[in-house]
């Protein structure tokens, strides 16, 4: 079996999954759908978290994906890491921010659709 080409991290003016024209909107998208990015980035709205607590508040996300996830987040300046464990950077919690409307939207979807 051939070896896994390594996934890249999405960054705008890259091409990704989504647009070989690395539109910013799309290299975002990208970045946030890995499994536990947006996620994890959710549960650091509130403050710091070390490794292990970020973990927990992941449902137990395995260590390695959640340390993949942290690198990529890194990389693109929307967390940092502390003395006491990780934060959103302020452009990361910008994001968290511009999602609110987002999030509320989501809470009315899911109060229309129960029976």
């Amino acid at each position: 079996m051939a070896p896994k080409k390594p996934r890249t991290t999405p960054r705008p003016g890259r091409a990704s999954a989504s647009t070989r024209s690395g539109r910013p909107i799309m290299a975002l998208l990208d970045l946030i759908s890995r499994r536990w990015a947006l996620r994890s980035m959710w549960e650091l709205r509130n403050g710091p978290l070390t490794f292990r607590a970020l973990q927990l508040a992941c449902d137990g996300v395995s260590p390695s994906v959640l340390n993949d996830r942290l690198a990529e987040l890194r990389e693109v300046r929307l967390v940092e890491g502390l003395a006491e464990g990780y934060a959103l950077t302020a452009l990361g919690m910008e994001l968290i921010d511009a999602l609110g409307p987002v999030h509320r939207w989501s809470e009315r979807w899911a109060r229309a659709l129960k029976p």
